[in-house]
């Protein structure tokens, strides 16, 4: 008797699985096998992989593979790319069990310790999240909490999301930007905060790759294409310094590589310059195997080299070997002029530099050892101590004031005494005074730097010496969060502006207690309708306002019939209509001929409009947001503001895309630079728009500047393509030098 087809093909489905898995936990295996770790540790691991496997059972990912396999290759990034040790590839193996199965915490501890359990719990989402605003701040807050304590938690959770990027494909596009949403907003920042910089630029790459597939492919096609000249060059530069620092008779590497794509990218972008006018696409770096106490020495006699053999840019030397950064950084960069006048970037390191640079907190570990782990980050642990600390009701108020702690660049600066602190580029005298302590920032009034006398907006320049003026009499205002820019002098404003405001509003709340009381209007019960029907978040805001006479006493119940002391709101009739108008408006500023599918439905039968803030054309990558209090509204996926949206919002974001239509029109903004040359540049660009591409030009503002103008249009056109060619050929006009969107025009 023949075996059934479904038997065969389920038999064969059971095979491939097993074959898979295998082929997954020996890559584990042979990673941590790279390095002696004990017979118990191993069983451990072994342990961790068979209980990790009977709780996802069948479980599958979106590609179809074994669920088992993608926390085995999360334990595999842990020890092999970022050098975690054995708890964290148990962890990672274990990282999704209680969130994704009917196991609990309580197993974990009893078959694991209490430790993993604790990590596991770290990596482990809320649960009922229905009720707050962003349920992923929520969980962003969780994990980020328990980076004081365990910054193996975190470190855990960004090689899960590596995994999941590298893996994205098998996902739907609507999918893959919300991860790369999430990534930018707060894992690469996070990575590149903790010295992981082969992993931030390898989120930033993927991310890259899928909000802009077009650009990122230009740029690795591009790199591929100019290999060998790059390589030839390359080989021109280093020839001269070998033969020097062959007579420094210490072991030594020099190569050249490539940036990131994304760093690439970013110079295009930020600079408006093309591929081919970027002149430091790679860098040269030097990398000695040297004890520690002559690293310095030899780096710095290796800079001498370097600066004898090709001529220094001595504006460009910075030097983080003196001055660590406060992730644990340490290099010499120098740019020098090349062959052919080109400017090169050299970075001159040790081994242990090189290592730290490129692995980061792990490398920590192997040098400094278990007892300092967290040693080399306490400036930075210190700083986030108190956000973390400070009592926030609001989780995504949480995740904005610790992103201001994920600066890259930094500044040092000085107490009178001379002693340095470390503070993100763009921070002020205020945050300085913050910085110092709480309670010097709440009570400053002035600032002293190098003896000159500065307001508190003042930013701050590596070197300078800060003298604070306090006054016992003085409070921060609101204004105050304006003009700092670090996460901890922004929750203490905060905190002491709600202290401020619970003393308010409990003058406001017995106003209203008796003014209900007169009424015989029950006070607790009908707080809830007062608070939703004015629109109030929360309680204390509508008793501030009401102390602050910005609710009138006297207005607060017309809206409400009384009935047995509860309050039921009136029939509105003018208000429906005035409603019912407003609908009708906004539907009519949608181009009748533009057509959207909104999570595959005639956009028609929704409520939307296109973002003001990025101006989407057809073809543009778009999404779809549901905000609070003006319908859906249509975004670009590179929007400024999408980043924020996606991450903290995800709930509320739709799919959205456009249905070709040959008819519709829409408004979009170019900023234009180029040489002033006199008469002729107006006339050479409407020319090309109006006369030849026939398009209707709606605003034109032009402004020379010594010799160079910057031209502001605002143009109707149908969709992305025809905007690309008119972008082109604006680009190809004489004495045009770069042609950019805009989202809007100021």
């Amino acid at each position: 008797m023949q075996d059934r087809p479904s038997e065969n093909s389920d038999e064969l489905r059971i095979q491939l699985d097993q074959k898979l898995i295998k082929s997954a936990y020996r890559r584990l295996l042979r990673a941590t096998g790279s390095i002696a770790i004990s017979k118990h540790d191993k069983a451990e691991i072994r342990k961790a992989f068979v209980f990790a496997m009977n709780a996802h059972g069948s479980q599958r990912r979106k590609s179809g593979e074994p669920y088992i396999t993608h926390p085995l290759e999360v334990g595999r990034i842990c020890f092999e790319e970022m050098g975690l040790g054995y708890k964290s590839v148990i962890a990672a193996i274990l990282h999704d069990v209680v969130e994704d199965t009917p196991v609990t915490l309580r197993e974990i501890q009893l078959e694991f310790g209490e430790k993993i359990a604790k990590i596991v719990d770290g990596l482990t989402k809320l649960d009922g999240l229905y009720n707050v605003e962003s349920p992923q701040a929520e969980n962003f807050k969780k994990v980020l909490s328990t980076l004081v304590d365990d910054v193996r938690v975190i470190l855990i959770k960004m090689a899960d999301r590596l995994h999941n990027l590298r893996t994205i494909d098998a996902m739907s596009r609507h999918k893959q930007i919300k991860i790369a949403a999430e990534t930018s907003y707060i894992y690469a920042p996070l990575a590149h905060r903790l010295g992981l910089y082969n992993l931030k630029s390898e989120f930033m790459d993927i991310c890259l790759k899928i909000n802009e597939p077009e650009l990122y492919t230009s740029i690795t096609t591009k790199l591929k294409d100019t290999t060998k000249e790059r390589n030839r060059f390359i080989s021109e530069f280093i020839k001269p310094l070998k033969e020097s620092l062959d007579h420094l008779d210490v072991t030594y590497e020099i190569h050249g590589r490539p940036k990131s794509i994304s760093s690439i990218a970013n110079k295009i972008k930020t600079k408006h310059v093309s591929f081919e006018e970027i002149y430091d696409i790679f860098a040269i770096r030097i990398v000695v195997d040297v004890p520690k106490e002559k690293e310095k020495s030899i780096c710095w006699q290796i800079y001498s080299i370097v600066t004898d053999v090709h001529k220094p840019i001595p504006e460009r030397l910075k030097d983080w070997i003196t001055t660590p950064k406060s992730n644990g950084y340490e290099s010499l960069h120098t740019s020098v002029i090349g062959p052919g006048g080109r400017y090169v970037e050299v970075q001159i390191r040790s081994r242990r530099m090189d290592d730290i640079a490129e692995k980061g907190y792990a490398s920590h570990w192997k040098y400094k050892g278990i007892a300092n782990i967290h040693g080399i980050y306490d400036h930075w642990f210190d700083s986030i101590r108190e956000v973390l600390e400070t009592p926030h009701n609001d989780a995504i108020e949480f995740l904005n004031d610790f992103k201001s702690n994920l600066y890259g660049e930094e500044v040092y600066v000085y107490t009178p005494k001379g002693e340095m602190k470390v503070l993100p580029k763009g921070a002020t005298a205020l945050d300085f005074a913050f910085g110092i302590h709480t309670d010097i920032g709440y009570h400053a009034t002035g600032f002293r730097v190098n003896n000159k006398l500065v307001p508190m907006n003042y930013v701050l320049e590596s070197g300078d010496q800060i003298h604070i003026i306090t006054n016992k009499n003085q409070k921060p205002t609101e204004d105050w969060l304006k003009i700092v820019k670090t996460g901890k002098a922004k929750s203490k404003i905060r905190s002491s502006l709600k202290d401020e405001i619970k003393i308010q509003a409990e003058y406001g709340k017995e106003v209203l207690e008796r003014k209900l009381k007169n009424s015989k209007i029950l006070f607790e019960e009908n707080l809830d309708i007062l608070q939703n029907t004015l629109g109030f978040k929360s309680r204390i805001d509508l008793f501030y306002s009401l102390s602050n006479d910005k609710v009138e006493l006297s207005e607060i119940l017309k809206p409400f019939n009384i009935e047995n002391g509860k309050l039921s709101l009136k029939p509105a009739p003018d208000e429906i209509q005035k409603n019912s108008n407003q609908e009708q408006k906004i539907h009519r500023t949608i181009d009748p001929n533009t057509k959207i599918l909104i999570n595959g439905e005639k956009g028609e039968q929704y409520q939307y409009v296109l973002a003001s803030c990025c101006h989407p054309v057809q073809g543009d990558d778009i999404f779809a947001y549901i905000s609070t209090n003006s319908g859906l509204k249509i975004h670009r996926i590179n929007c400024s503001n999408a980043e924020d949206l996606m991450a903290n919002f995800s709930y509320r974001v739709l799919k959205a895309e456009w249905v070709t239509s040959e008819e519709s029109n829409f408004t979009v903004h170019l900023f234009i630079t180029g040489i002033d040359e006199g008469v002729g540049v107006i006339e050479r660009i409407t020319q090309l728009i109006s006369s030849r591409l026939g398009i209707n030009i709606k605003s034109f503002n032009i402004e020379g500047h010594e010799g160079t103008f910057e031209a502001k249009i605002s143009l109707i056109v149908s969709n992305k393509d025809q905007l690309n060619y008119i972008m082109k050929s604006l680009s190809e006009l004489p004495g045009i030098s770069h042609v950019k969107r805009a989202n809007q025009l100021s």
